[in-house]
Protein backbone atom coordinates (compact mmCIF):
# COMPACT_ATOMS: atom_id res chain seq x y z
CA UNK A 1 0.00 0.00 0.00
CA UNK A 2 1.46 3.35 -1.00
CA UNK A 3 1.42 6.19 1.53
CA UNK A 4 -0.41 8.49 -0.83
CA UNK A 5 -3.39 6.22 -1.36
CA UNK A 6 -6.85 7.71 -0.68
CA UNK A 7 -7.52 5.18 2.08
CA UNK A 8 -4.69 6.46 4.27
CA UNK A 9 -5.65 10.09 3.69
CA UNK A 10 -9.22 9.19 4.63
CA UNK A 11 -8.16 7.56 7.91
CA UNK A 12 -6.00 10.59 8.78
CA UNK A 13 -8.59 13.30 8.12
CA UNK A 14 -8.92 13.86 11.87
CA UNK A 15 -5.17 14.36 12.38
CA UNK A 16 -3.31 17.68 12.53
CA UNK A 17 0.48 17.69 12.23
CA UNK A 18 3.08 20.12 13.58
CA UNK A 19 6.56 19.64 12.14
CA UNK A 20 9.60 21.89 12.15
CA UNK A 21 13.02 22.68 13.53
CA UNK A 22 14.38 22.58 17.06
CA UNK A 23 13.54 25.45 19.44
CA UNK A 24 10.63 26.58 17.26
CA UNK A 25 8.07 25.74 19.96
CA UNK A 26 6.28 22.89 18.21
CA UNK A 27 5.98 20.68 21.32
CA UNK A 28 4.64 23.60 23.34
CA UNK A 29 2.12 24.52 20.66
CA UNK A 30 0.94 20.94 20.22
CA UNK A 31 0.29 20.74 23.96
CA UNK A 32 -1.48 24.10 24.11
CA UNK A 33 -3.66 23.30 21.11
CA UNK A 34 -4.63 19.99 22.72
CA UNK A 35 -5.48 21.68 26.03
CA UNK A 36 -7.35 24.60 24.48
CA UNK A 37 -9.40 22.75 21.87
CA UNK A 38 -9.81 19.32 23.45
CA UNK A 39 -7.57 17.50 21.01
CA UNK A 40 -5.84 14.19 21.61
CA UNK A 41 -2.12 14.93 21.89
CA UNK A 42 0.38 12.58 20.28
CA UNK A 43 3.73 13.84 21.49
CA UNK A 44 7.25 12.46 21.43
CA UNK A 45 7.54 8.71 20.73
CA UNK A 46 3.81 8.29 20.06
CA UNK A 47 4.60 5.88 17.24
CA UNK A 48 6.52 3.38 19.32
CA UNK A 49 7.88 0.46 17.33
CA UNK A 50 6.37 -2.92 18.26
CA UNK A 51 9.02 -5.34 19.49
CA UNK A 52 10.37 -7.72 16.88
CA UNK A 53 9.36 -5.72 13.80
CA UNK A 54 12.71 -4.10 13.07
CA UNK A 55 16.29 -5.28 12.65
CA UNK A 56 19.64 -3.65 11.82
CA UNK A 57 19.20 -4.93 8.26
CA UNK A 58 15.75 -3.41 7.68
CA UNK A 59 15.96 -0.35 9.96
CA UNK A 60 19.64 0.48 10.54
CA UNK A 61 18.99 3.94 11.95
CA UNK A 62 16.35 2.89 14.48
CA UNK A 63 18.62 0.02 15.53
CA UNK A 64 21.74 2.17 15.91
CA UNK A 65 21.74 1.94 19.72
CA UNK A 66 21.87 -1.85 19.40
CA UNK A 67 24.82 -1.80 17.02
CA UNK A 68 26.95 1.08 18.30
CA UNK A 69 30.10 0.19 20.22
CA UNK A 70 29.43 2.56 23.13
CA UNK A 71 28.24 6.08 23.95
CA UNK A 72 31.65 7.52 23.11
CA UNK A 73 31.06 6.39 19.54
CA UNK A 74 27.70 8.16 19.66
CA UNK A 75 29.13 11.54 20.65
CA UNK A 76 32.17 11.31 18.35
CA UNK A 77 30.35 10.73 15.08
CA UNK A 78 30.94 13.31 12.37
CA UNK A 79 28.31 16.01 11.87
CA UNK A 80 27.33 14.43 8.55
CA UNK A 81 26.94 10.99 10.13
CA UNK A 82 24.81 12.43 12.92
CA UNK A 83 22.61 14.48 10.59
CA UNK A 84 22.06 11.51 8.26
CA UNK A 85 21.15 9.33 11.25
CA UNK A 86 18.52 11.80 12.50
CA UNK A 87 16.97 12.05 9.03
CA UNK A 88 17.08 8.27 8.64
CA UNK A 89 15.34 7.69 11.97
CA UNK A 90 12.53 10.07 11.00
CA UNK A 91 11.99 8.28 7.71
CA UNK A 92 12.13 4.77 9.21
CA UNK A 93 9.81 5.70 12.07
CA UNK A 94 7.18 7.33 9.84
CA UNK A 95 5.48 4.05 8.90
CA UNK A 96 4.92 3.16 12.56
CA UNK A 97 3.66 6.65 13.40
CA UNK A 98 1.17 6.53 10.54
CA UNK A 99 -0.03 3.06 11.54
CA UNK A 100 -0.61 4.30 15.10
CA UNK A 101 -2.54 7.36 13.93
CA UNK A 102 -4.75 5.32 11.61
CA UNK A 103 -5.80 3.23 14.61
CA UNK A 104 -7.24 6.23 16.48
CA UNK A 105 -11.02 6.55 16.06
CA UNK A 106 -11.80 9.22 13.50
CA UNK A 107 -14.27 10.81 15.92
CA UNK A 108 -11.27 12.06 17.93
CA UNK A 109 -9.45 15.13 16.63
CA UNK A 110 -5.70 14.63 17.03
CA UNK A 111 -2.70 16.98 17.17
CA UNK A 112 0.68 15.43 16.44
CA UNK A 113 4.16 16.69 17.31
CA UNK A 114 6.01 14.91 14.54
CA UNK A 115 9.20 14.58 12.51
CA UNK A 116 7.54 12.79 9.61
CA UNK A 117 9.41 14.05 6.50
CA UNK A 118 7.67 16.69 4.41
CA UNK A 119 7.44 14.55 1.27
CA UNK A 120 5.53 11.89 3.23
CA UNK A 121 3.27 14.47 4.88
CA UNK A 122 2.33 15.78 1.44
CA UNK A 123 1.14 12.29 0.54
CA UNK A 124 -0.97 11.67 3.65
CA UNK A 125 -2.42 15.05 4.66
CA UNK A 126 -3.90 18.22 3.22
CA UNK A 127 -2.55 21.76 3.48
CA UNK A 128 -4.71 22.73 6.47
CA UNK A 129 -3.67 19.62 8.37
CA UNK A 130 0.00 20.56 8.54
CA UNK A 131 1.95 23.46 10.03
CA UNK A 132 5.72 23.83 9.96
CA UNK A 133 7.29 25.76 12.83
CA UNK A 134 10.75 27.18 12.24
CA UNK A 135 13.52 28.74 14.29
CA UNK A 136 16.63 30.24 12.68
CA UNK A 137 19.56 27.78 12.57
CA UNK A 138 21.64 29.84 14.98
CA UNK A 139 18.83 29.67 17.54
CA UNK A 140 18.20 25.96 17.06
CA UNK A 141 21.82 24.90 17.30
CA UNK A 142 22.89 27.24 20.07
CA UNK A 143 20.40 26.20 22.75
CA UNK A 144 20.59 22.40 22.74
CA UNK A 145 21.90 22.13 26.29
CA UNK A 146 19.74 24.92 27.72
CA UNK A 147 17.18 22.46 29.06
CA UNK A 148 18.31 20.10 31.80
CA UNK A 149 16.22 17.12 30.71
CA UNK A 150 17.62 13.62 31.47
CA UNK A 151 18.67 12.92 27.88
CA UNK A 152 20.74 16.09 27.54
CA UNK A 153 22.27 15.67 31.00
CA UNK A 154 23.34 12.14 30.08
CA UNK A 155 24.95 13.31 26.82
CA UNK A 156 26.77 16.15 28.61
CA UNK A 157 28.10 13.70 31.21
CA UNK A 158 29.29 11.36 28.48
CA UNK A 159 31.06 14.25 26.75
CA UNK A 160 32.82 15.12 30.01
CA UNK A 161 34.08 11.50 30.25
CA UNK A 162 35.86 11.70 26.89
CA UNK A 163 39.63 12.12 26.61
CA UNK A 164 39.25 15.67 25.35
CA UNK A 165 35.92 17.04 26.66
CA UNK A 166 36.31 20.40 24.94
CA UNK A 167 36.90 18.84 21.54
CA UNK A 168 34.07 16.36 22.13
CA UNK A 169 31.68 19.18 23.03
CA UNK A 170 32.70 21.17 19.94
CA UNK A 171 32.12 18.12 17.76
CA UNK A 172 28.73 17.32 19.25
CA UNK A 173 27.54 20.91 18.91
CA UNK A 174 28.69 20.75 15.28
CA UNK A 175 26.49 17.65 14.93
CA UNK A 176 23.49 19.57 16.30
CA UNK A 177 24.31 22.46 13.97
CA UNK A 178 24.35 20.04 11.01
CA UNK A 179 20.85 18.82 11.89
CA UNK A 180 19.71 22.44 12.16
CA UNK A 181 21.63 23.67 9.13
CA UNK A 182 20.54 26.48 6.84
CA UNK A 183 20.02 23.87 4.12
CA UNK A 184 17.56 21.91 6.28
CA UNK A 185 15.87 25.13 7.40
CA UNK A 186 15.40 26.26 3.79
CA UNK A 187 14.05 22.84 2.84
CA UNK A 188 11.40 23.07 5.56
CA UNK A 189 10.60 26.69 4.73
CA UNK A 190 10.08 25.77 1.07
CA UNK A 191 8.10 22.60 1.74
CA UNK A 192 4.88 24.17 0.52
CA UNK A 193 3.23 23.96 3.92
CA UNK A 194 1.97 26.75 6.16
CA UNK A 195 4.91 28.04 8.24
CA UNK A 196 5.37 29.99 11.46
CA UNK A 197 8.81 31.42 12.21
CA UNK A 198 10.07 32.04 15.74
CA UNK A 199 12.52 34.91 15.38
CA UNK A 200 12.99 36.03 18.99
CA UNK A 201 13.40 33.45 21.76
CA UNK A 202 13.39 36.15 24.44
CA UNK A 203 9.77 37.16 23.77
CA UNK A 204 6.77 35.08 24.86
CA UNK A 205 4.76 34.53 21.66
CA UNK A 206 2.75 31.52 22.80
CA UNK A 207 -0.67 33.21 22.78
CA UNK A 208 -0.03 34.85 19.42
CA UNK A 209 1.23 31.64 17.84
CA UNK A 210 -1.64 29.62 19.30
CA UNK A 211 -4.12 31.96 17.62
CA UNK A 212 -2.32 31.72 14.28
CA UNK A 213 -2.17 27.93 14.33
CA UNK A 214 -5.76 27.50 15.51
CA UNK A 215 -6.97 29.61 12.59
CA UNK A 216 -4.84 27.68 10.10
CA UNK A 217 -6.09 24.32 11.40
CA UNK A 218 -9.71 25.48 11.30
CA UNK A 219 -10.19 25.16 15.04
CA UNK A 220 -11.77 28.62 15.35
CA UNK A 221 -14.68 30.12 13.47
Amino acid sequence: MELGCPLIRHYLKNVLFINGTACAGKSTMARLLAETYGLLLCGENYGCVPEGLISPETHPNLCYFQTMQDWQEFIHRTPRQYSDWIAGCSRELAQFEIAHLMGIPRERRVIVDTNIPADILREIAGYHQVAVMLAPPELSAGHFFDRDDPEKLFIREEIMRSRDPEAAMDNFLACIAAVNSRENYDSSANSGFFTVVRRDASRDTRAETLTILAKHFGLTE
